[in-house]
């Protein structure tokens, strides 16, 4: 008997069923709880706005970059061109000249100064020719079209360049097609 007086003891100081005596149900619905539901889902609203708007800036960003990524391409050679405009003028009144003059002498010379005009302006943009004959042959460089029979200090050299290789700006961009003596 004394155990059931403990346990009839232990239920009233635990009181598990405490809701369940109380009369009414205003003690369920918490309207601090409301509160706290309508703050946190206007916050969600207001994440959700803010990541829209992120997402569709970032959008345009794209948009915007990549129509003037485009105009760049486009017009990426016209300082070059322009400058070559010059050389193009030298070139149709020398063409002029050769119909017109008999004098062989001044139009290869007229001639040459086309050709050195148009030299200095493509070094002005950064080109500049590469030097391959007598040296080494270089697979980072050059670009063997024929190998031909040469005296033993020739041996492994570049000895006749087919065409010449260009650097722009210290970076090749075309490389030298050379015969290589063996």
């Amino acid at each position: 008997m004394e155990e059931k007086d403990t346990m009839t003891q232990e239920n009233q100081e635990m009181d598990i069923n405490a809701d369940a005596d109380v009369p009414g149900n205003t003690h369920l619905s918490n309207p601090e709880n409301e509160e706290t539901i309508e703050k946190l889902q206007a916050e969600v609203q207001e994440q959700k706005d803010k990541y829209l708007r992120l997402f569709a800036e970032f959008d345009n960003f794209k948009r915007r970059n990549a129509k003037e990524r485009l105009e760049l391409i486009q017009t990426a050679g016209k300082d070059v061109i322009i400058s070559l405009l010059e050389v193009l003028d030298d070139c149709d009144r020398a063409e002029k000249q050769l119909t017109e003059s008999e004098d062989i002498a001044s139009s290869k010379q007229g001639v040459q100064l086309v050709f050195n005009k148009l030299r200095s302006k493509l070094q002005a943009k950064g080109l500049k020719p590469m030097e391959s004959i007598n040296t080494d042959f270089d697979v980072e460089k050059h670009e063997a079209i024929t190998e031909i029979e040469t005296p033993e200090d020739k041996k492994g050299k570049v000895v006749d360049e087919v065409e010449k290789g260009y650097y722009l700006n210290d970076k090749i961009i075309r490389f030298a097609k050379v015969v290589v003596g063996k």
